[in-house]
């Protein structure tokens, strides 16, 4: 196949190369079906399978337990905060303003 990239528009290339990229991805996943195909047939050829082999499903992220609000708004008493993770915008605008965090307390 021979395609003359010198006759194309600016328009026409860019459909072409995203019409490439969407073949690219096709390609690619039907390599990684046929992959998990013969993985499979293997395993079970040897009398397990692929959750045993590779250990099941990952998970999304590690779940924690929720944890008790440790900090209040002052100006917006439904405003929480845990003291984890990074501070929000209110609590540094009051820490900003000269209160304490212990002035914020629960």
């Amino acid at each position: 196949m021979h395609i003359d990239l010198a006759t194309l528009s600016k328009e026409e290339l860019d459909a072409l190369i995203a019409n490439a990229e969407r073949q690219k991805k096709k390609i690619h996943r039907h390599q990684i079906s046929d992959v998990r195909r013969k993985v499979a047939a293997l395993a079970k050829d040897h009398g397990y399978t692929i959750d045993e082999l590779f250990g099941g499903a990952k998970t999304a992220g590690k779940v924690t337990a929720k944890v008790a609000p440790k900090y209040r708004n002052p100006a917006n008493p439904d405003k929480t905060w845990s003291g984890r993770g990074k501070r929000p915008r209110w609590f540094k605008e009051e820490l900003a303003k000269g209160r304490k965090e212990s002035d914020m307390l629960i």
